[in-house]
């Protein structure tokens, strides 16, 4: 697994999907937020975060997440995580961030 931060939007499935591989950290924050504001309004009131591919989330990556969850709230919209690892489960939960987002094990379960 390449550890080079890389996120791509996926606009087909009826839930868009940011694809997030890599490390997470505050170089990641202009291209989380920017791709997050790629998709179109209309589709923004559920997305799902699939960090399959993510191998590294620093304090700067856990900032730019609950950046980016407290400005969907303010508009209704919700984020969803999909694809992470035991340890990145046990991470979210304890900064709480389990208390905001719905966490899904696979991408496939989010989109079922």
């Amino acid at each position: 697994m390449s550890d080079e931060f890389k996120i791509t939007v996926d606009l087909d499935p009826s839930v868009p999907v940011l694809h997030i591989s890599g490390e997470i950290t505050s170089e990641a924050d202009e291209d989380i937020v920017g791709h997050y504001h790629s998709i179109p309004e209309s589709r923004r009131s559920r997305v799902i975060l699939n960090f399959q591919g993510t191998s590294y989330i620093n304090s700067a990556g856990l900032a730019t997440l609950i950046s980016l969850i407290t400005k969907a709230s303010e508009s209704s919209a919700k984020i969803e995580f999909a694809g992470l690892n035991d340890h990145f489960k046990k991470v979210m939960d304890i900064v709480g961030l389990t208390d905001f987002v719905l966490i899904h094990n696979t991408l496939q379960e989010a989109l079922g």
